[in-house]
């Protein structure tokens, strides 16, 4: 919950800001904390998507946030404590209340003695990515919290735009996804009955693909309602499961593995992640043991990620991580696993994770370009067929009658 304040700070200043707590009485105990006397206090009026869902948090850009990342490295870099460095952050964000409210939450909570990874995952007022508070989580564990906030802002803002780019090539086809929709459907609840009362009343035998044609737009039309309630149901579903279910997480994860492009797209895309971040914790003076360890954590797909949790047991018990991921490593590649041994050989994780993180994103966006570029070609050839078949089926039956009259 948010609440509105007016009072005085320590030094006798009138401030007006917001604060997030649980409760009202939450809320007197982090401003008397703060030090902050106040003459009001009430909770901020919520809009009406906040009152249907109370812990649906908002979202930044990833411009946004990455600028902001940077701003904190800036200071953090200069020898400030990371509360004071909050503190200072916030005047740059009086004119962003979203932000301002997120900064003010995390002072609040480091206040109480909270460490800064806790302050950013127990708040509601901002959605962060998991990958954003788990790198938080080890650069605070290794203490190399600044390095990686610059090296975070940097890889945010390079995957914003690839993200843009993926999503302005995406526009032409998904217009085409949404008019074939809408043209298929139109044809089989519209034009196709028209044309099929006709060869009804001529009691003629149609043709199987014509019947098949047939029977999608009679049971479009009858059924359309409860298509819909069952896609919203199963869409629904999935989400609970998504965040409920760590078995469901993990077989979904299993699955996207296996899809022929996208599957490679996503494990190049984490193992990619993973030596970024390993390479800037090595950077930092992290041992090659817990950069591993710590790297781990911002994997996202649960497959992979199992893969080397394991295979980091086998290193802190003083086993090669290379062999150990060579054991337990299904999806990895055999190219990263040779990256892995050379590191080992030569102590230059740095250098040979770094090469391997630009190697790998490199090779991602080649395949994302690969894909889009075949995408519109093939939803136009889908369109094209899918039109045509109902188009024949259509003209089949008149042929036909064109044949007999003959």
């Amino acid at each position: 919950m948010i609440f509105k304040y007016v009072g005085y700070d320590k030094s006798g200043a009138k401030v007006k800001a917001r604060i997030e707590a649980v409760s009202l009485e939450d809320a007197k105990k982090r401003l008397k904390a703060q030090g902050i006397i106040y003459e009001s206090l009430k909770e901020a009026k919520e809009s009406f998507l906040d009152k249907i869902d109370l812990h649906r948090s908002s979202t930044i850009s990833a411009t946004l946030l990455a600028q902001l990342t940077r701003n904190l490295a800036i200071y953090l870099k200069s020898g400030i404590a990371i509360v004071n460095v909050i503190r200072l952050a916030k005047t740059q964000y009086e004119g962003e209340p979203l932000v301002y409210d997120f900064l003010t939450s995390l002072q609040t909570s480091m206040d109480e003695g909270n460490s800064f990874y806790h302050a950013l995952d127990s708040q509601k007022i901002i959605a962060l990515p998991i990958f954003f508070k788990q790198s938080i989580k080890v650069a605070e564990e290794s203490g190399a919290l600044s390095e990686v906030m610059f090296e975070m802002a940097r890889f945010i803002s390079e995957q914003d735009k690839v993200t843009k780019k993926v999503k302005q090539a995406l526009v032409y086809p998904s217009f085409i996804v949404i008019l074939s929709i809408m043209m298929v459907a139109f044809m089989l609840t519209t034009i196709v009955p028209k044309i099929t009362a006709m060869f009804t009343q001529l009691h003629q035998e149609l043709p199987l693909v014509t019947k098949i044609v047939i029977a999608s737009g009679d049971f479009l039309g009858k059924y359309w309602l409860f298509i819909a309630i069952v896609i919203l149901i199963g869409a629904g579903l999935f989400a609970f499961l998504k965040k409920t279910s760590e078995g469901f997480v993990y077989w979904w994860d299993g699955l996207l593995l296996k899809l022929p492009l996208f599957g490679n797209i996503i494990k190049t895309f984490e193992l990619a992640r993973f030596s970024y971040i390993a390479s800037v914790l090595s950077k930092s003076g992290v041992t090659f043991v817990h950069a591993v360890k710590f790297a781990t954590n911002v994997i996202d797909n649960s497959v992979i990620k199992k893969e080397f949790e394991k295979s980091v047991k086998d290193v802190v018990e003083g086993k090669k991580f290379s062999s150990s991921i060579a054991k337990y490593g299904k999806h990895i590649d055999k190219s990263f696993i040779q990256a892995i041994a050379l590191a080992e050989e030569t102590s230059e994780v740095q250098t040979v994770m770094q090469n391997m993180a630009e190697l790998y994103f490199e090779e991602n966006e080649n395949k994302i370009n690969l894909f889009l570029s075949l995408l519109e070609p093939a939803l136009i050839l889908f369109v094209g067929v899918t039109i045509g078949i109902i188009v024949v089926a259509m003209l089949l039956p008149i042929f036909s009658m064109d044949m007999v009259n003959v």
